[in-house]
């Protein structure tokens, strides 16, 4: 029986549009698209409508499209670049909630950062974002929605915001690009950071969105790729893939059918006693693809381990069950127990099939682990 992958939110499979439209570019073209020979000029046509694609999709100008290796790689630029621009001295603002790559990008500056708080639903205040900015404030950085439960964020005021007060603002985007309509133009951001392998793009492929007449210093030095913007050779099969994802995605179709699966999911909330829907239910509020739980009395990590055995695969706010030894700083910011908590993520290939496989299993698991505990 096929197993039930419900961890999108991390990684999602490769559509086969994008599959179709890299196979070229590993079996055949292989050129730098730097040179000016025939096999050069391939690649190069291929990775510009790439950058078309991909711009089209974000509601940005081609020239504003900067491909990177990952979402991470562009947020470490965005920071690193905007502090740069500044002389490498500043005041920062960001977030509770934004993710560790934000996080850990700016504690490697050695400056100063002021983090704002959230509610008990992980949403900033973008009034509070603009009463943390200083005189000496050079870079603003916020998330677009939340990576680990799914709410929304009022991005676009922070960047009005920030503007107001001459200041450069960061918008990360990752966890919301392909699965809500994302506009770089409408988000008034100076800089956007962008990933391709949650929605159905291939890993190793991202983006860095900067506003038209913005320079911003390279990170990675050692060439003028990218319109000097990024050095070492382009990720041709990556970045066409990216390209061929963005054509094919559909985020307001797409989203209303995930909304519906996450719905069928939620139902567990009211089936299982002490099971709590963590970030904001309301629809408009959240990502639609995105679901996170506490689950009370039991440890999120066997939970998951047995939801693994009944051939369901979901992720854990757990520090046991993630790649670092610290408790979630997302849920703890909002107040909640990262040791108890679950996070269900649908996508472009879900069924229901698989989404019903968590919700007849998920019941009985907790029961049985929670009977164990009981003396």
């Amino acid at each position: 029986m096929a197993r039930a992958y419900l961890d999108h939110a991390s990684s999602s499979p490769l559509r086969p549009e994008a599959f179709e439209a890299m196979l070229p570019f590993l079996r055949e073209h292989h050129a730098d698209p730097g040179r000016l020979h025939a096999e050069g000029r391939v690649t190069r046509v291929a990775l510009e409508v790439a950058r078309e694609q991909v711009a089209e999709f974000l509601g940005a100008r081609p020239r504003e499209v900067v491909f990177t290796s990952s979402g991470t790689e562009a947020v470490n630029t965005a920071v690193w670049g905007g502090l740069a621009r500044a002389g490498g001295r500043g005041h920062v603002v960001t977030t509770a909630v934004d993710h560790s790559c934000v996080r850990d990008a700016i504690a490697r500056a050695g400056v100063e950062v002021t983090i704002v708080a959230v509610d008990g639903l992980g949403r900033f205040d973008p009034d509070e974002v603009a009463a943390a900015i200083r005189p000496d404030t050079v870079l603003v950085s916020v998330q677009l929605a939340n990576h680990e439960v799914g709410t929304l964020q009022p991005a676009a005021d922070a960047c009005a915001h920030a503007h107001e007060r001459e200041v450069l603002v960061h918008v990360d985007a990752c966890a919301a690009v392909g699965h809500v309509p994302v506009s770089f133009a409408a988000l008034g951001a100076d800089l956007c950071s962008v990933t391709a392998h949650k929605w159905g793009g291939p890993k190793g492929a991202g983006a860095l969105l900067i506003r038209r007449g913005l320079r911003v210093p390279q990170l990675i030095v050692g060439g003028a790729q990218e319109r000097a913007r990024r050095g070492g050779i382009e990720d041709v099969p990556a970045w066409v893939g990216f390209g061929a994802a963005a054509a094919a995605a559909e985020p307001a179709a797409e989203g209303a059918r995930q909304r519906m699966l996450i719905s069928r999911a939620t139902s567990v909330v009211t089936s299982v006693p002490g099971v709590v829907r963590y970030g904001d239910p309301d629809p408009e509020g959240s990502l639609p693809h995105l679901l996170c739980l506490g689950v009370e009395g039991v440890e999120a990590e066997p939970v998951l381990l047995a939801l693994d055995q009944h051939g369901v695969a979901v992720h854990s706010g757990s520090s046991c069950s993630s790649e670092t030894l610290e408790p979630s700083p997302v849920l703890e910011a909002m107040g909640v127990d990262a040791d108890h908590s679950l996070r269900v993520s649908v996508g472009w290939s879900t069924t229901e099939d698989e989404v019903e496989r968590f919700v007849s299993a998920f019941p009985g698991i907790v029961e049985r682990l929670r009977g164990l505990r009981t003396p």
